[in-house]
């Protein structure tokens, strides 16, 4: 698959938890959030892609179908894998690096 969603098991971790674990595997990540509804249109990246997302919810349209995050959730996106997004009803707030 060339886009993967990771569940978040459990009560969603905070941003501070979120960053320890991009640390941990040697990642520097940013952040950037959207009021509900934006829409980023189909597009994709010559690198890995590692995205949390830390509040709210975003919907990510793949050729292999949708992904839903939602507080807590990791997204992984391999290289040159297009890709658009959907932010929720409540805006979302992540945090992404690249690999």
């Amino acid at each position: 698959m060339t886009a993967r969603v990771t569940r978040c098991d459990g009560p969603a971790p905070d941003r501070t938890t979120i960053e320890a674990r991009f640390r941990d595997e040697g990642l520097s990540p940013h952040g950037w959030g959207n009021g509900p509804g934006d829409r980023y249109g189909a597009h994709a990246h010559s690198y890995h892609k590692v995205l949390y997302c830390v509040s709210g919810g975003i919907v990510f349209q793949t050729a292999d179908g949708d992904l839903e995050l939602a507080p807590g959730d990791r997204l992984d996106v391999e290289p040159d894998t297009e890709h658009s997004a959907t932010v929720g009803p409540n805006g979302v707030e992540c945090l992404e690096a690249s690999r």
